[in-house]
């Protein structure tokens, strides 16, 4: 513990685990006294070169001046942090605060040299750039603004480090020694290099849990049966690439193998390297497991094991002491709780799971943090792809269980980078960091399609992350503003991930329908319109269309730039068989190799036949007496729909083709879902790929030191603070808004004066709780055009409803009729700023039609943010009326994004009624609540949750 002289407590908050570049873990923690022994034994472990670089001279070994001057500090002007693995130091970094001669100083002297020492065995892992972040991090808590360091010319890896991490900096060259400065405050470069180097290394942790080169699976039983044995042999049965042993301190010290696989007593007994371990004990036996594990230099756990967090109290002390334990080794850790991992690539061929059938080589990531749901998952991707189709085949499959550590974010950066992924599916729970997981899928949504279904959970059991306070369907909302293609159900996840699979996007909402049923088609009509989609007269080809029939009309309907996307729907002919659907499959495949830029999908009733045929294209499984005619393995057609009773191959069949592969469903509405997901998911990446922009427009009306001043001025007079009228007015004036005005009419004779004052004619108004904003009670009486007027008004208010100080009415000038809205901005704790926007009045709030969008908008994110919502209709016009003045709202909502963006004290402003008129708009209510900001995760230093 630090001594009675020191300035401050020991900074327990400065704690944090980090992802290190080659996706191992360490520990960041302050220095303290308690360890001296820990610093020499890592100085003795640096190389002299190393050394030299850091103190310019030979230095072999330190003073005891020197170990007791790093290990002293007051954790305000000098502060020392280390960089551990296993509870042993790695890598340090100090900074002291200096004055404007170089000397040792306090506040408020706001510049520091700072000066790092990497063990040579763990430089290139990323260790000091981590460090810097949070050395970084620290100083500007403390009130530091700069740091300046001293780097001989010859240690080039040093240099980059600070070149390298975004900052504005100087550079100057004397006496040998190169001199760094640079200011500490984020940039949009420091930010962008800081969101890189976590996108790496979070994706090589779990590329390293699901690439092992060796397996240990700990805990399988002697006998048949049980966890750890299943797990076994289902990596064996699959055809793991790599080394596989079995672990089990229970057997005999003779036994040597188990079912042709080495068995050992203890992981510390394998001779050579394991990259990760397989742990199927009771929870009990875990920490010895990992103390094991850890202690022989294992990268990573498959914790299969439960009784954690979903257990009750004493099982989540139990998962944060797992996660602690784990991460002290640099381990990282899948579950507890978990159902196991999947890795189809023919180089890795991995199935470390209890998955009853072993999915099919494909291009789909598939996440779930349920085991019930990733079994029905696999199961439901078996089925519509017959067991053995490429088309439905995944390439990864990752179950978290209780996701303590390993989370769906981390899987997500993993995929991004994945060359052998193409769609993502995500089964999730909860969203634990909103704000992260939309910034990532933003980032993955424009490259490769994400979907999601998403619960609605809480925060995983355990875990010490801020729970966000906005609504379910509002985080559904910002999902969907990230590119996120939102599902409500597994079946719709299929559904979708199917489609997008292996078909093109759509270019928009057009839709030709063909087929031979004519009441099939105008089902398929009618879930065209109620989608969203633009659909044509059904073609009915009538039941006695042949194959021919449908690749005529098929070949027609993907030449026709009238269309954007075609389905096909298909019932039984009289009398035709297998052999017809065969020909049927082969027909549409044809066609739709003509002009292969357009989706297509089919809809078939009873045609188990069609569907067989059109996965028999790749299927690989061996055909019984009285199955149809297959059509050649190369068919680039997908099954969907028929289990097979031939069982799966036990060696993992070749990976998928990747040419275009026709979808089958079996009804029309969910056919009609996938596709209109698919259309508003390319309409996104069309809008994302050219991003708006705020207006440089409104700057002039924007006086941001102003606000500032207020805002400073404003909070010295407590920590949350709703301001009153006169400053909610004066604040909001900064940034363009104009409130209009309202003055208090305490008595009938200060309502006349009042009017007198804004002239009339004027509003007479009822502002407490249970009537503001509430017309329909009576609260509210307009156009008074005259004092008696508003006399006879006042009267009826007080008579109504109460005395003055009841009712607290208000006189206000009226504004132009038009439109009433709401606008509201408020800061969430986990998910960021949030802008919303509806209509004002109880059907609006009765119905939830209010849209949502992420602080900052763009000038592109607020006019869909005013078209978003179902009502939308009546700004433009609707059944006759005069459309109302859209782009003074779009500039409106500009406005608030930027005072809450740049002003995070600002954590709430509600701008009700906005009353929108055919030429501008009037703020006719207004209220401001200021208080310290929450912590931005994403602005500091990387770090894994905390525990």
């Amino acid at each position: 513990m630090q001594s009675a002289s020191d300035r401050h407590e020991y900074p327990a908050h400065w704690e944090a685990d980090v992802v290190l570049r080659d996706g191992g873990t360490a520990r960041i923690r302050p220095i303290t006294v308690d360890d001296a022994d820990r610093l020499v034994s890592f100085y003795e472990q640096v190389s002299d070169e190393s050394k030299y670089y850091r103190f310019f001279a030979p230095y072999p070994r330190l003073s005891a001046k020197d170990v007791h001057r790093f290990t002293h500090h007051d954790f305000v002007d000098r502060v020392g942090l280390a960089a551990t693995v296993g509870g042993e130091f790695i890598a340090t970094v100090r900074y002291d605060r200096i004055g404007p001669e170089g000397m040792p100083a306090s506040a408020p002297a706001d510049e520091a040299e700072v000066a790092f020492l990497v063990q040579d065995a763990h430089q290139g892992r990323g260790v000091a750039s981590a460090l810097l972040e949070h050395i970084g991090a620290v100083a500007r808590e403390r009130g530091i603004r700069r740091f300046a360091a001293e780097v001989l010319p010859a240690n080039v890896k040093m240099i980059k480090v600070f070149t390298d991490a975004g900052y504005t900096q100087k550079r100057s060259f004397e006496d040998g020694v190169v001199r760094l400065e640079f200011d500490l405050e984020p940039t949009d470069r420091s930010l962008a290099v800081q969101y890189a180097r976590e996108q790496r290394a979070e994706s090589r942790s779990v590329q390293r849990l699901l690439t092992p080169g060796s397996v240990a699976v700990v805990g399988v039983g002697r006998s048949p049966g049980g966890v750890g044995r299943s797990v076994l042999g289902n990596i064996r049965d699959y055809g793991f690439t790599g080394r596989l042993y079995a672990v089990n301190k229970a057997f005999p010290d003779g036994q040597k193998e188990l079912d042709g696989i080495p068995a050992l007593r203890s992981v510390r007994d394998i001779d050579g390297p394991v990259d990760l371990a397989v742990v199927a004990v009771p929870a009990e036996q875990v920490p010895e497991v990992v103390a094991e594990c850890g202690a022989h230099g294992v990268q990573g756990l498959v914790v299969l094991s439960a009784g954690y967090a979903e257990s009750g109290p004493e099982g989540r002390d139990r998962q944060r002491e797992l996660v602690r334990h784990a991460r002290a080794y640099g381990m990282r850790i899948i579950g507890p709780n978990a159902f196991g991992i999947i890795n189809t690539s023919p180089g890795v061929r991995l199935n470390a799971s209890l998955a009853p059938e072993a999915p099919r080589p494909g291009r789909i990531g598939l996440f779930a943090q349920s085991g019930a749901i990733g079994i029905a998952l696999l199961s439901r991707l078996h089925r519509r792809g017959a067991g053995v189709t490429g088309v439905t085949g995944v390439s990864t499959f990752v179950s978290s269980g209780n996701r303590a550590d390993v989370s769906g974010n981390d899987v997500l950066q993993y995929w991004y980078d994945d060359l052998d992924t193409d769609v993502v599916l995500m089964y999730l729970e909860s969203i634990g960091n909103p704000r992260k997981f939309t910034r990532l899928a933003r980032r993955t949504a424009a490259a490769k399609p994400l979907v999601v279904v998403q619960g609605a959970g809480t925060a995983p059991q355990g875990h010490a992350v801020r729970a966000t306070r906005l609504p379910h369907a509002t985080v559904s909302a910002l999902l969907r503003q990230a590119g996120v293609i939102r599902v409500d159900t597994i079946t719709e996840l299929v559904d979708t991930g199917l489609l997008l699979a292996r078909q093109p996007l759509p270019t928009g909402p057009k839709v030709a329908i063909l087929g031979n049923s004519e009441s099939l088609g105008l089902l398929t009509y009618d879930a065209c319109v109620a989608e969203g989609l633009r659909p044509s007269t059904p073609l009915d080809l009538t039941t006695a269309a042949a194959p021919e029939d449908f690749h005529a009309a098929l070949a027609r309907a993907l030449a026709d730039d009238s269309y954007d996307a075609v389905i096909v729907t298909a019932i039984p002919a009289v009398g035709e068989g297998s052999a017809g659907d065969a020909a049927l499959a082969e027909a549409l495949r044809s066609a739709a190799e003509q002009v292969p830029g357009k989706p297509v999908l089919v809809v078939h009733v009873e045609l188990g036949g069609l569907a067989e045929a059109l996965s028999a294209a790749t299927s690989t499984a061996p055909q019984a007496a009285s199955a149809p005619p297959a059509i050649r393995a190369d068919h680039p057609f997908r099954a969907l729909d028929r289990l097979r009773a031939t069982p799966a191959p036990a060696e993992p069949p070749a990976a998928e083709t990747r040419e275009r592969l026709i979808p089958a469903y079996p009804a029309a509405e969910r056919a009609v879902r996938a596709l209109a997901d698919a259309v508003q998911y390319a309409q996104w990446r069309r809008e994302a790929a050219e991003p708006g922009k705020v207006p440089e427009s409104i700057d002039a009306a924007i006086d941001e030191k102003g606000a500032a001043a207020l805002i400073d001025g404003l909070l010295t007079r407590g920590q949350g603070l709703t301001l009153g009228s006169e400053e909610t007015c004066e604040l909001l004036g900064t940034y363009g808004i104009q409130v209009h005005r309202a003055l208090p009419a305490t008595t009938a004779d200060a309502a006349v004066q009042a009017a007198a004052t804004l002239g009339y004619p004027v509003a007479l108004k009822a502002t407490a709780p249970h009537l503001r904003h509430r017309a329909d009670l009576g609260g509210v009486r307009l156009d008074l055009a005259d004092e008696e007027q508003l006399r006879r008004a006042y009267a009826e208010l007080t008579e109504l409803f109460g005395t003055p100080d009841e009712l607290r009415p208000v006189v206000q000038g009226m504004a132009p009729r038009g439109v009433d809205t709401v606008l509201r901005a408020v800061i969430d704790p986990a998910a960021g700023a949030v802008l919303s926007f509806g209509l004002a009045g109880a059907a609006s709030q009765l119905l939830g039609d209010t849209a949502h969008r992420l602080v900052p908008v763009t000038d592109r994110e607020a006019a869909t943010l005013v078209r978003s919502i179902r009502t939308a209709p009546l700004l433009f016009g609707w059944r006759g009326s005069t459309p109302v003045d859209t782009p003074a709202l779009e500039e409106l909502l500009l406005r608030v994004s930027r005072l809450v963006d740049d002003h995070p004290e600002v954590v709430a402003v509600t701008l009700e009624p906005v009353v929108v008129a055919p030429r501008g708009l009037s703020v006719l209510g207004a209220s401001v609540r200021l208080a310290p900001p929450p912590a931005r995760d994403d602005l500091g230093p990387r770090t894994l949750p905390a525990y």
